[in-house]
């Protein structure tokens, strides 16, 4: 009887609920134990990729709302390529990013989340319904949708190459006696000796070894024979050290979407932009097509987000040419007679939609049915070809 009144007069115990400032140490060295596992976040290489993320986000055009500031975007183009996963709070004032997050799910959809909000006198603790809170991922699995991987966690070995390689590299240059030598002197005194030792400057990673000529006699040699300096310094061109940090580089490059010949010294102009239009293209947009769907679920419109027109990733001269001959085809249809109908059913054998072309044909032509922006727009036709 007295112990049951014990327990029940013992005072509770309170836990924090771990996404609390706790949550967050313990992220903040995980992330740091990762990066020495080989996740490589904190190689130039990495970090070049994913401040083109960023750049490339933060110039984007996004229609349909005002919480996708450009900041938020470099915030969602961070947290994406080094996380695999944003999560914002959708709140009166704007976006609030949220540093960790638990997250209950029905059907393999989030349902329910506990986010820890960053503040700078610590961190609190928000319980969110799903359709209050914005989440971006990449690289989800079957096992586990709700969830983003970043590009260097599907790249492992390759990430964990190129940190090897610039960790091994970098105690090399600290801790090899790069630039000593062997000095061969003839004899003298101890204390001339000693005295020539100090005498030598730029020693790095080992004292400079002065040898004499009756040590070398006393080896079985002939003291004019061998007589030159012998260089201390490591060999590393053996090891194909260039070799495989290259290749690792340009493993992490393509993991990210970035063609290796962006960072070539001998790159063009024609290479770059290709470059470019590979990174905006096939990396960018689709993550900027995922971002604008979440978007428009979470935040009540139809929010759309293009990162190939504010970066010029398009041939400008093709549209030139693509231009002069769409009108060109406009107008020698006009002057033929020939029904709209019939000239959007022959673009549209050139995988032009019918929408667009009927737009471009001056009939009335129906809105994208997933943005609000009109066709013409939406497709690149200038309002101009617009028959009045």
């Amino acid at each position: 009887m007295l112990a049951w009144i014990r327990n029940k007069l013992r005072p509770i115990e309170a836990r924090s609920s771990g996404a609390g400032y706790t949550a967050q140490v313990m992220a903040a060295r995980d992330s740091y134990i990762n990066g020495r596992r080989g996740v490589a976040e904190l190689t130039a290489t990495v970090q070049s990729c994913v401040s083109l993320w960023e750049g490339g986000f933060a110039m984007a055009d996004v229609t349909g709302t005002d919480l996708l500031t450009r900041q938020t975007m470099a915030l969602i183009a961070r947290s994406v390529a080094l996380g695999g996963e944003a999560v914002f709070l959708v709140t009166d004032l704007g976006l609030v990013p949220a540093t960790d997050w638990d997250v209950s799910t029905r059907d393999g959809r989030p349902r329910a989340y506990r986010l820890s909000i960053p503040e700078a006198g610590g961190g609190r603790t928000v319980t969110a319904l799903a359709a209050e809170v914005l989440h971006l991922r990449i690289g989800s699995d079957a096992l586990s949708p709700w969830i983003g991987t970043a590009p260097l966690r599907r790249s492992s070995l390759t990430g964990a190459m190129l940190h090897a390689v610039e960790s091994a590299l970098a105690e090399t240059f600290e801790n090899a006696p790069l630039g000593s030598q062997i000095v061969p002197l003839p004899d003298s005194g101890a204390e001339d000796m000693a005295n020539m030792r100090a005498a030598f400057r730029g020693r790095r990673g080992s004292t400079l070894v002065i040898e004499g000529v009756a040590q070398a006699t006393a080896a079985g040699m002939h003291p004019q024979v061998g007589q030159r300096p012998d260089n201390l310094s490591p060999d590393l061109s053996r090891s194909m050290t260039a070799e495989t940090l290259a290749a690792a580089r340009e493993g992490v490059l393509m993991a990210y979407g970035v063609l290796p010949s962006l960072v070539n010294r001998a790159a063009t102009g024609p290479a770059v932009r290709e470059a470019q239009r590979q990174l905006a293209i096939w990396t960018l947009q689709p993550i900027a097509a995922l971002l604008a769907d979440e978007a428009s679920a979470k935040l009540g419109a139809v929010v759309a987000i293009d990162t190939i027109r504010p970066l010029q990733a398009f041939d400008a001269g093709g549209r030139a040419r693509a231009l002069s001959a769409i009108i060109k085809t406009l107008a020698e249809a006009k002057e033929a007679d020939i029904p709209p109908e019939a000239v959007a059913g022959a673009m549209r054998m050139v995988d032009w939609k019918e929408e667009y072309c009927a737009s471009a044909l001056g009939t009335d032509a129906p809105k994208d049915s997933e943005s609000s922006i009109p066709a013409t727009t939406a497709c690149g036709f200038p309002g101009a070809l617009r028959a009045t």
